[in-house]
């Protein structure tokens, strides 16, 4: 299928990793056709990934950016609009979670901080880069939510938490947005082989993880970045509102 996303431009942010979902779903849309934008707190990162999308024959800009300061985004995104005139495509991936254990043994600022990063941060990006899109009434927006934000997952409080708020917002943001030509929609990754939290899951989580999902399968960061150029795509045209599990069947038992 011809996904028509030739000559878009993609803003993706937390796309500084080399084993996350920010870099696949990044190179997947420039493989599409896309310049790319790529934001993340390590500077160090993007700039090896836009590397790798210039690589491939497409432009990209790689820009520092701490999606919880809004004024930080608010100057990048001024700054990409600057060189590349518009942002067809906004991916809200950056995230993280501050630390594991139980709710009533962790210090307020922690969970804030989850609520900080996973939550205010992409309202922080869809906020600074909307008014464009609603503009030019044509625009997509996908935000990266979690499994976690689905089902109950104990010691994770804050960080699911976020990621429930990220589906409220999705289906919100969606319909009141979608009259004006934008799609806002969400996609739900289940455990996958990334760094994320430190590091790739210990051997024996995996184990346990794997008899839980019906696929049997964990998740690598392209079968994410798959679902995501889907949603930004003018297949998706009438989807809005939703949030996509990519987790093998795993969120529907």
């Amino acid at each position: 299928m011809d996904l028509a996303l030739k000559g878009k431009v993609a803003l993706v942010t937390g796309a500084g990793s080399q084993k996350g979902f920010g870099k696949a779903i990044a190179l997947t849309l420039a493989k599409e056709g896309c310049d790319v934008i790529v934001c993340d707190v390590d500077h160090e990162g993007v700039k090896k990934t836009a590397a790798e999308i210039q690589n491939l024959g497409r432009k990209s800009l790689a820009m520092k950016m701490d999606i919880t300061d809004s004024f930080e985004v608010k100057s990048v995104v001024g700054e990409a609009l600057k060189q590349f005139k518009v942002i067809d495509i906004l991916v809200n991936n950056a995230g993280a979670i501050s630390s594991v254990g139980q709710f009533v043994d962790k210090p307020e600022q922690e969970w804030n901080r989850d609520i900080e990063l996973n939550l205010k941060g992409a309202m922080n990006c869809a906020y600074a880069i909307l008014p464009q899109m609603i503009a030019r009434k044509s625009g997509k927006i996908i935000n990266i939510s979690s499994i976690g934000g689905t089902i109950g997952i104990p010691n994770t409080v804050g960080y699911a938490s976020a990621k429930a708020g990220i589906i409220g917002f999705t289906r919100n943001l969606g319909v009141e947005v979608a009259p004006l030509g934008i799609n806002v929609n969400s996609v739900a990754p289940g455990m996958a082989l990334t760094n994320f939290g430190g590091g790739a899951p210990p051997p024996d989580l995996l184990e346990k993880s794997l008899a839980t999902i019906p696929t049997r399968r964990i998740n690598e960061p392209q079968d994410v970045a798959n679902a995501v150029v889907f949603l930004a795509s003018d297949a998706a045209r009438n989807i809005v509102g939703q949030n996509l599990g990519v987790d093998g069947g795993e969120g529907v038992l």
